[in-house]
């Protein structure tokens, strides 16, 4: 991992694994209590625990459903309109008597292990309850009063936005509106809020067979798709800030959560797929103050093979808004990726800045960072895939370490009330 300023990796190190210690059992749990818990569970499944967020605010939940009606589904030809499903994270104003949210919905957690295991190998068919598993937010508690800044997050290929609940959270827990957006056709499942336009069905499954990156045309409509996504999602939030209702079902808001929203203040952070999305969103939309790239490509695939593809305009160009790239050093295409990174970094006076943190692999950046490690110990994954999907690095070292890099490049360039 890259380190700055006169602090010792040994500090820095022994500082993350005694806030990561308390994070994973900041629920007051201890080994044996976790051992009993997941015996008594033995007949449902595991149930798995998302580390608790760090700041002082409570949070709050809710979902919309959004429908961009000027263009017709990229993944889905049959569909005439693009639909989306985003969750809202927020510092809330009052939490009692709310329910505290589930990660996943019944049915997005029923068909999450069969989507899941084709993205990402290794991981258990069966075994976890993935239902089991709570958000440490409150749903639909009223927003705490004050406009706070904007982060979208659009999570890696193939995974629900589901996966990026922990950061979220830490960030809402700070003092900003988070949006977590799923793409569908795209997202391994998204559920809709009852039928659509009269069809039965109430989710979407995703439509990869495979790495994006080894279908030039696919990849290229994937990462246009989710950057007009973006776009969109921020005309949503918007009318939700001037007191109009974007939930195409009309479902209601939560107290005060139109207020919260400061459309001026806008940044975006990514996984993979999701981190080149959010890149090129900013290069083309000005709305988009800053950004993070976790391990996304700046560069589209290129359409013979052995030649370099298209550098995205971010890194041909560059750009004059703050861009902070997170790599590690387990990512098994990273000298792929290199190549696009270091031009997006070239750029003189530019405000790109890179980190990496090592004994890490790709799915680092997401909850599985946290959630692997337990299903290694519960015997329902090999070591062996623990480190491919991980890395070896201990989620009390990885979680505050991705937590903290996100965190303060945001209080830099977009702080929230109170930092």
């Amino acid at each position: 991992m890259f380190l700055t300023g006169a602090t010792s990796r040994r500090g820095v190190v022994r500082s993350a694994v005694l806030a990561g210690a308390a994070l994973l059992l900041a629920d007051g749990a201890t080994p044996a209590r976790a051992r009993q818990r997941q015996g008594s569970r033995a007949t449902t499944g595991v149930t798995l625990r998302l580390p608790r967020p760090t700041g002082p605010y409570p949070t709050g939940v809710t979902t919309l459903y959004l429908v961009d009606r000027s263009r017709p589904d990229p993944l889905a030809p049959s569909i005439p309109v693009r639909e989306l499903m985003v969750t809202v994270f927020y510092p809330a104003r009052a939490v009692h008597g709310r329910p505290v949210a589930p990660q996943m919905s019944a049915i997005a957690a029923g068909k999450f292990p069969e989507t899941a295991a084709a993205i990402h190998p290794g991981l258990p068919p069966s075994g976890v309850d993935w239902a089991a598993t709570s958000t440490h937010s409150y749903a639909g508690a009223p927003a705490r009063p004050g406009q706070r800044p904007v982060l979208l997050y659009s999570p890696g290929g193939g995974d629900p936005r589901a996966m990026g609940t922990g950061l979220a959270e830490e960030l809402a827990s700070h003092g900003y509106a988070v949006v977590t957006v799923d793409h569908p056709g795209d997202a391994g499942v998204v559920e809709f809020p009852g039928t659509r336009d009269g069809r039965p069905e109430p989710w979407r499954e995703t439509v990869f067979r495979g790495d994006p990156r080894r279908d030039p045309p696919l990849f290229r409509t994937v990462i246009d798709t989710r950057i007009a996504d973006v776009r969109f999602v921020l005309d949503a939030l918007e009318a939700l800030a001037a007191g109009r209702n974007p939930d195409a079902a009309g479902r209601p808001l939560p107290e005060g959560l139109g207020r919260a929203l400061d459309p001026r203040r806008v940044g975006a952070y990514g996984h993979s797929a999701g981190g080149t999305a959010v890149a090129e969103a900013m290069y083309e939309d000005r709305r988009v103050r800053a950004a993070v790239d976790m391990e996304g490509y700046l560069d589209r695939p290129a359409e013979d093979p052995g030649r370099a593809g298209e550098l995205y305009p971010v890194a041909r160009h560059g750009v004059d808004r703050p861009l902070l790239l997170l790599g590690t050093d387990g990512f098994p295409e990273r000298r792929q990726l290199e190549r696009s990174w270091s031009a997006a970094l070239a750029h003189p006076g530019g405000r790109t800045e890179r980190r990496r943190l090592d004994r890490a692999a790709h799915g680092v950046f997401t909850d599985y960072a946290a959630l692997v490690p337990q299903l290694a110990s519960a015997g329902l994954l090999t070591a062996e895939d623990r480190v491919r999907l991980v890395g070896a690095v201990d989620p009390a070292v990885s979680v505050p370490w991705v937590r903290h890099h996100v965190r303060s490049f945001f209080a830099r360039h977009l702080p929230a009330p109170g930092i």
